[in-house]
């Protein structure tokens, strides 16, 4: 992709592409294109509500026009054989004797088949190829993204008997499980379930959804810091174990608590003292974070697009010095772009520690924010930035 960026859909492929693509690699395919099918699965970018996911709390995610797709033959050898456009490693998968974790993008195909079959769901070989738009390591949900379009090209048929929601969890499952990495269930849900024009919110503990229209006249920017997002699994492990670990302290105060969700400040405040200093941090964060993510539902409702900097701000602030997830470069992209005209609020989005940021701009602010950050951010950090404008698209199906 282009540092000068630009509009996300430009650069996803089609589904006449792919089907040459898999046309070349399989004679099936090449000698009966009928039997070619594909699926496209979105990424994420979440506006606010970051680490609250596994914590029973709420969540903005919004599925973005950065895309998984796979073109594909279902087939009735018990075999998956998946090549991808980014990698020389091939997916190879006995569905009757799945391998172990390997350690590579492998392991969510086979975690995601582990998952289906441990539901209950019929699973389908087939021979695919598979392109994407999701950066890899951006804190943009590629990995949920490769998960639901897997499910789709297992379950062998459009679309799978299983609804959206419920094959997030099934999603999440494979990560969990087979992966090793304890995520909330965001970025599957909005994978799975995202609506064109809005994000979506979600309540974490009861599956509640509902959208969330973005303002009319206003754009989603995505910036790249041009680092790979470094919270790996152990060190996004021991941040939900922590929060664990306040849950557990502060039930003894108050019986019935099951998750941060469950406290407000005041408790918080009262039983500071009975925390160790990082676990009252981390629980601070998730607390404040879970009423932002309600806020800011309001603000955007009504348009009042001071109140959604604030929000923004205060989200980027608290994950940087409570949470302690960004990085230099994600403090100086939203620096640059809190001090650009016509930006209605920035901060990182994704696990953090590199990765993205996500800013709301007015559309004719948008060329010359990806200039300053092409320019300045570079120019600051060294590093080299990407920058896209993404609209917020239709959850995981069938390629038209």
């Amino acid at each position: 992709m282009s540092t000068s960026g630009g509009s996300a859909a430009s650069t996803l492929i089609d589904r006449a592409t792919l089907g040459d693509r898999l046309a070349a690699l399989d004679p099936v395919a090449a000698a009966d294109p009928s039997t070619i099918r594909a699926v496209r699965a979105p990424g994420r970018v979440n506006l606010i509500g970051e680490h609250t996911d596994y914590n029973d709390g709420f969540v903005l995610p919004a599925a973005i026009d950065l895309e998984i797709r796979i073109a594909y033959r279902p087939t009735d050898d018990r075999r998956v054989v998946l090549a991808s456009d980014a990698d020389p490693i091939l997916a190879e998968i006995d569905l009757e004797a799945p391998p172990p974790p390997r350690g590579d993008w492998t392991d969510y195909v086979t975690g995601t088949a582990l998952a289906m079959r441990a539901a209950g769901l019929p699973v389908t070989g087939f021979r695919g190829v598979l392109a994407s738009t999701v950066p890899v390591g951006a804190g943009l949900s590629s990995s949920a993204a490769l998960e639901l379009a897997v499910a789709w090209a297992l379950s062998g048929e459009a679309p799978p008997r299983i609804a959206p929601l419920d094959l997030a969890r099934i999603a999440q499952r494979a990560e969990n499980e087979h992966v090793g990495v304890r995520c909330g269930l965001m970025d599957q849900f909005a994978s799975a379930s995202g609506r064109p024009g809005a994000a979506v919110l979600l309540d974490c503990r009861t599956l509640a959804s509902r959208p969330v229209p973005l303002p009319d006249g206003l754009v989603l920017v995505v910036a790249h810091t041009g680092l790979p997002r470094a919270l790996g699994a152990s060190a996004y492990n021991e941040r939900r174990a922590q929060c664990e670990a306040a849950v557990a302290t502060l039930a003894r105060y108050r019986p019935g608590i099951g998750a941060l969700r469950d406290v407000d400040e005041a408790l918080l405040d009262a039983h500071a003292a009975t925390l160790d200093p990082i676990v009252l941090k981390r629980a601070r964060h998730v607390v404040r974070e879970n009423a932002r993510v309600l806020a800011a539902e309001r603000a955007l409702g009504e348009r009042d697009l001071g109140t959604v900097a604030r929000l923004f701000a205060e989200s980027h602030a608290s994950l940087r010095d409570d949470y302690e997830v960004s990085c230099p470069e994600l403090d100086l992209l939203v620096e640059i772009a809190a001090g650009s005209p016509g930006v209605h609020g920035s901060r990182m989005t994704g696990a953090g520690f590199g990765g993205c940021t996500v800013t709301l701009a007015e559309a004719g602010a948008v060329d010359a924010l990806r200039m300053r950050i092409l320019g300045e951010y570079a120019d600051r950090s060294g590093r080299e930035p990407r920058v896209w404008t993404v609209d917020a698209v239709a959850g995981a199906g069938e390629l038209a």
